[in-house]
């Protein structure tokens, strides 16, 4: 009983934070999400309207718009990181000269803040200044113009988001890979299967939590990214890079639309568990059905 009494007494304060920093600012959205509420207008108080706003959002092509870029911005950043890094990985476990020094440095990005990556890549790839177009003029003849090509712009921010998280995709990979039993391998390695049969029937099974837990983790943010991609194209051109968070963003603030911002954010984070959930069960799922 005294032993309980300690337990919660050492959690009061983390649950403390969570309460006044997570759930009550929860709540006060969800409620939020069911009125209309533009204090800078004409009429400043909060006005029932039931779930208008979640209907308003459904036929709302800015917001699905920019939930078909969300999903398509986390898909391929978050599986080239997932690529790269494992590969990165693979190529830590070797011993080769410089090793050190190449393990410092591609770490470094994960001490950046996002919103100093977003205005370095800015720097870097603004028109006749930056470092990129001048160099894909030169070698490729390739003008690069994010202001104006969507494509470019999308393609931008994931490049730059697969900069700056592969490393930590690398250090979780490679944790999981040293971690490993060298029993399966040697064995697979006497019966003679090949690279190809060890990597799809031994290494991936094994390390196959760590790759759904990562990508449970980066799934996350990727859909929530704001600053990194404002800070390089402002979600333009157009709305080529506007992704959720950037949208959430340009209607509470510029619109001042506190209300139907709220119901989008409420959406937005059911989406969320809704993917995280079923990220959850693939990880769980298969461990169960070992027992």
């Amino acid at each position: 009983m005294r032993s309980n009494k300690v337990g919660w007494l050492l959690l009061a304060p983390t649950l403390t934070i969570l309460g006044v920093f997570g759930i009550l600012p929860f709540i006060y959205v969800l409620y939020l999400s069911f009125h209309q509420w533009n204090p800078f207008g004409a009429n400043p108080n909060q006005v029932f309207i039931g779930a208008n706003n979640f209907r308003r959002l459904v036929f709302d092509a800015e917001f699905l718009t920019s939930v078909w870029l969300t999903l398509k911005f986390a898909f391929f950043a978050v599986g080239s990181e997932i690529i790269i890094g494992y590969l990165l990985a693979q190529l830590l476990m070797r011993e080769f000269p410089g090793k050190g020094f190449f393990r410092t440095v591609h770490t470094l990005p994960l001490i950046v803040a996002p919103i100093v990556v977003g205005s370095v890549w800015r720097l870097m790839t603004t028109p006749s200044l930056g470092i990129v177009p001048v160099y894909l003029k030169r070698w490729f003849g390739y003008t690069l113009n994010i202001g104006s090509d969507a494509n470019a712009a999308f393609i931008l921010t994931v490049i730059m988001d697969i900069w700056h998280w592969t490393p930590l995709v690398t250090l979780t990979l490679l944790a999981a890979l040293l971690s490993l039993p060298k029993e399966p391998f040697e064995q697979a390695q006497i019966d003679g299967a090949s690279r190809s049969q060890i990597f799809w029937h031994i290494t991936l099974p094994m390390i196959r939590p760590a790759i759904l837990a990562t990508v449970f983790i980066r799934m996350m943010d990727a859909l929530r990214t704001v600053d990194e991609v404002w800070m390089l194209t402002g979600g333009g051109p157009g709305a080529a890079t506007r992704y959720v968070g950037l949208h959430i963003w340009k209607v509470v603030f510029p619109k001042t639309d506190y209300g139907y911002g709220a119901a989008i954010s409420v959406v937005v984070l059911y989406l969320t568990l809704v993917m995280c959930w079923m990220l959850y069960v693939g990880l769980v799922a298969p461990r169960n059905k070992g027992k």
